[in-house]
């Protein structure tokens, strides 16, 4: 935790450079490093070892070095309760279409680069369209996503664009659940 920079430090409220690809060395060497953080912070025991808040992403921002890149690692189970573990190391990711359907997580988000506690629910798109470089697969993706991992994604690249997650908690009624479908 002590390498995540914390709100307010303007690096969080800026707006990241795009990533010239091929990546280089030094850009993919991050990208890893992130994932690795992100993969460690969801063993439990690393996580208490080494001090990691647990986290399903990280954004480039997060660790003070404004680029677009963000790592993020999705965890869910298969019918026989199989864990099926999805990652991506994404390079200048951006959302390309989204639904007008909204969604929120029900106990609201929550962020390494945040101690703050901000309630309320953070309106997002039900699904979104991302397009990408996945350095773990060496290639352009597009990728549809819904609810959780929808959610997940806008959230990791708000912060490629200054973005944090209660900007857009309504001030005057955070847990108004008008128009959104609860994510659990």
């Amino acid at each position: 935790m002590d390498t995540i920079i914390q709100d307010p430090n303007p690096v969080l409220r800026a707006q990241a450079k795009p990533v010239p690809l091929p990546l280089s060395d030094e850009d993919r060497e991050t990208l890893m490093t992130m994932l690795q953080y992100v993969r460690d912070s969801q063993d439990e025991a690393l996580a208490e070892a080494n001090n990691l808040q647990p986290a399903v992403g990280i954004a480039a921002p997060q660790i003070g070095v404004s680029k677009q890149m963000s790592a993020i690692r999705l965890v869910d189970y298969n019918d026989d309760d199989e864990e099926i573990v999805s990652e991506y190391a994404l390079v200048n990711p951006r959302i390309i279409s989204h639904s007008e359907k909204k969604c929120a997580l029900s106990l609201g988000e929550g962020c390494l680069s945040i101690r703050e506690e901000h309630a309320g629910f953070v309106p997002r798109h039900l699904r979104v369209k991302v397009k990408a470089y996945d350095a773990l697969l060496d290639k352009e993706i597009v990728i549809q996503l819904s609810n959780y991992a929808s959610i997940v994604f806008q959230h990791e690249i708000d912060h490629l664009h200054g973005v944090l997650f209660y900007d857009t908690i309504n001030t005057e009624n955070p847990w108004d659940d008008s128009n959104l479908k609860i994510i659990e």
